[in-house]
């Protein structure tokens, strides 16, 4: 009696690696820092976009190189239109087509809505969202040529829940999220998602003093008692970039410990 023959199984050939770059803003700290790493882990070339911390921005070059990836650093302020056109052709030139972009770059400034400026209104919904609108529409040409593109958009669990105080911030990420799942309908035949991740305390420089002084409070209102790190927000970027979140498009994921379950 005979043995039938063994089936073989071939694996599945592995995505093509396309020809392009994945551009972060506000990646010289945080979670734009991390988020530029791992996308060097798989394989990306990134820019690193810096408004001020020109040293910081270099420092995740340079640690992107150690593990023989491919990174520049790109300063430019997002806020202003000349700026991240000027960035934009810049990292094209030096690392190919932008293919992936993550909108990370943000600022706050807080205050009561009947104390609050029209100069912090302004600035912030202009760092937040009109740059993330800007850089989008520049990106998405070349995206729709390829027919494939990745953006990611921090929001952050503000613009899914009120926080007293931060009217301009929570309008800015609020309208993120509108963007994203409007841009993603728009585009999503031409192989191109958009999501966003929604971060809740997060412990990085800019929260890092909130956390070491005993917000009890603060960490109270949080499911996991426990801030988030950026290598946790970036790990979600991570595969919302990857192949095998094609599917996914539209998509709000809070990164927040439970805060807005």
């Amino acid at each position: 009696m005979s043995t039938p023959a063994a089936t073989v199984v071939e694996a599945p050939a592995k995505p093509e690696r396309r020809v392009g770059c994945a551009l972060v803003t506000g990646a010289s700290r945080g979670i734009g820092a991390a988020t530029a790493r791992a996308l060097a882990e798989d394989g990306w070339a990134v820019g690193v976009n810096y408004s001020r911390d020109r040293e910081g921005a270099e420092s995740v070059v340079a640690s992107i190189e150690e593990i023989g990836g491919r990174a520049i650093a790109l300063g430019a302020d997002v806020g202003a239109e000349e700026q991240a056109d000027e960035m934009l052709a810049g990292v094209a030139d030096r690392l190919g087509p932008v293919l992936v972009l993550v909108n990370n770059a943000g600022v706050t400034s807080d205050g009561l809505l009947a104390r609050l400026g029209d100069e912090a209104w302004n600035h912030v919904l202009e760092v937040n969202l009109t740059a993330a609108f800007r850089l989008t529409r520049g990106v998405l040409g070349q995206m729709m040529r390829e027919r494939f593109g990745r953006i990611v958009n921090v929001s952050s669990v503000v613009g899914l829940r009120a926080n007293p105080g931060q009217a301009n911030y929570a309008a800015a990420k609020a309208g993120l999220i509108a963007l994203t799942r409007t841009v993603a309908a728009e585009v999503a035949r031409r192989g191109i998602t958009v999501n966003a991740v929604a971060p809740g305390l997060i412990e990085t420089e800019l929260t890092r003093e909130i956390t070491s002084n005993g917000a009890d409070g603060l960490l109270g209102a949080i499911p996991a008692r426990r801030p988030g790190s950026p290598e946790e927000v970036a790990a979600c970027i991570r595969f919302l970039v990857s192949e095998e979140a094609s599917y996914v498009n539209g998509a709000v994921l809070p990164v927040d410990g439970g805060m807005a379950a």
